[in-house]
């Protein structure tokens, strides 16, 4: 029934409002939020169970499996790169020892010379010792020329070996190409500081 304010106004129709509120609250405090009826919670919790069991499913065998294998790769991938890595610094150790060697044994070399020349230089008379001295100062160049040049050897593959490691590093790590001349410019960089 619906009331008009004119018939609000008479004790009828005062009444009639009151009741018609009374009747509508009541009817609304029966009607539930549809999520707290108890009515429905055992279709709610059969739904929730079946949504839930199809999530799992999905995360066992899809997503998990995915994520496990690309997290495996990268494990894989890194541990490559590091042994990679672990390799060619070792040979660049490697080089370097061999560079030391050769550099001891020239130091060695030259002065076991030095010292014949000397020995030979005081028993010969003064005018065959300048003479000497001249031809022991050329094999002193001589052997320096060939200690700088060792070293320059060494150090000319360990600059090679060290562009290549970086660039098959940049290269793996971020999966593309780096130009040679960057890598060349990074590795003098990195000689000179």
């Amino acid at each position: 029934m619906i009331v008009t304010p004119a018939l609000a106004q008479t004790s009828e129709g005062a009444e009639a409002y009151t009741e018609t509120t009374l009747a509508e609250l009541e009817h609304h405090e029966e009607q539930v939020f549809p999520p707290f009826d108890f009515a429905t919670f055992p279709s709610q919790i059969l739904w929730l169970a079946i949504t839930f069991g199809i999530f799992y499913l999905v995360m066992k065998r899809v997503i998990v499996p995915r994520v496990g294998s690309i997290l495996e790769d990268r494990h894989d991938r890194i541990a490559q790169d590091l042994d990679e890595a672990e390799r060619l610094r070792n040979e660049a150790d490697a080089a370097i020892a061999a560079y030391e060697k050769e550099l001891a044994r020239a130091r060695d070399e030259a002065r076991s010379i030095s010292a014949a020349a000397a020995e030979k230089a005081r028993a010969e008379a003064e005018a065959e010792r300048a003479e000497l001295e001249a031809e022991l100062g050329k094999k002193l160049s001589e052997a320096n020329a060939r200690i700088e040049k060792v070293r320059s050897e060494a150090l000319a593959e360990v600059g090679t070996i060290a562009e290549d490691t970086a660039a098959q590093i940049v290269t793996h790590l971020i999966g593309g190409r780096v130009a040679k001349g960057d890598v060349e410019a990074a590795v003098s960089s990195a000689k000179e500081g």
